[in-house]
């Protein structure tokens, strides 16, 4: 068995290497860079990203990226497109070739194809001299010194590069575009990540109870009301204007105090001045109201109305914790 120092040792190594090669991409950052960018900004189309090998599935990832982000892009297989594939390639679309060495053999039967076409070619190599990167409008330089891999043969440190440099175009483009985490939820409607940005307070609270008892209420009666809800918490209200909230915590604090219970109201046992939320408020902020003041319930309004209750197990059960 392989001692874990020895292991450790190996991985320590790889990320140590990759991590090296990162930090060098940004002084390989150009001109060319800047004018790629500007480039698929003025254009009207897409971003049309293609490689071979390793790069291809990289190439995925960076279309991923750019969809997720306000940038249309889709992918082609290099391989795929010198049969057949190459009319994915639209009249106002943007091409990015991905390819280590810039001179393989797809690459060079695909590239006089797509400049025969009077499309822009952006150029994401890691050897700016290759055939890739004599023939592209732009060059995006992702040289690395050496793969994380011993042997040198298997792509590590170079595809890691080139997912860096797509990270860093998508970005850019982001940030210019003037993309907002508004436009970024339109992309990310589903799981945890799309509730964070998307799920309001009236979208649980529509789904509770509404527990309610006007402040002369006695206090068997609020108890009952507290428990039968099954939020741990009543709104407590005069006519329809909230005046306060008694909570499980509440109860509990009124037993310590008082032997005889049986004449105290709500409003005796209260806590006046509620937190609360208005129901167009992200589920998420919510949260962040909770963890600041410490509680684990707010009562939700709408046009200055009570309408229900938002609890911590609400938030967790959605997952947005």
């Amino acid at each position: 068995m392989t001692s874990a120092n020895t292991i450790l040792d190996i991985a320590r190594k790889t990320i140590e290497t990759e991590r090296d090669a990162i930090g060098h991409l940004a002084q390989l950052l150009n001109g060319d860079f800047a004018d790629a960018v500007n480039c698929i900004i003025a254009s009207k189309g897409r971003v049309v990203i293609s490689g071979i090998g390793k790069s291809a599935i990289i190439a995925s990832k960076i279309v991923a990226t750019l969809n997720s982000t306000g940038t249309p892009a889709i992918f082609m297989h290099a391989g795929d497109a010198i049969h057949g594939d190459l009319g994915t390639i639209q009249d106002n679309d943007i091409v990015i070739c991905i390819s280590k060495s810039g001179s393989t053999p797809e690459i060079k039967l695909l590239v006089p194809l797509i400049k025969r076409g009077k499309n822009k070619l952006i150029g994401m190599t890691g050897n700016p001299d290759s055939f890739l990167g004599k023939q592209a409008d732009f060059v995006l330089n992702t040289f690395v010194e050496k793969e994380a891999c011993p042997n040198g043969l298997a792509p590590t440190t170079s595809t890691t590069a080139q997912l860096v440099i797509g990270d860093a175009l998508a970005i850019v483009l982001l940030e210019l575009r003037g993309f907002s985490s508004t436009d970024f939820a339109k992309y990310h409607p589903g799981g945890t990540l799309g509730k964070k940005l998307y799920l309001r307070v009236a979208d649980i609270v529509k789904n509770n109870m509404l527990p309610k008892v006007q402040s002369d209420t006695e206090v068997k009666k609020v108890i009952v009301e507290i428990s039968e809800k099954m939020l741990g918490v009543t709104a407590v209200l005069d006519g329809e204007k909230v005046v306060g909230i008694v909570t499980d915590g509440d109860i509990r604090r009124m037993l310590n105090k008082y032997d005889n219970i049986k004449a105290l109201t709500a409003r005796d046992i209260m806590t006046a001045d509620p937190k609360t939320v208005t129901t167009d408020t992200l589920a998420i902020k919510a949260l962040e109201l909770m963890q600041k003041k410490g509680i684990s319930q707010l009562l939700a309004m709408e046009n200055d109305s009570y309408v229900g209750v938002i609890h911590l197990h609400n938030l967790i059960n959605e997952g947005i914790i």
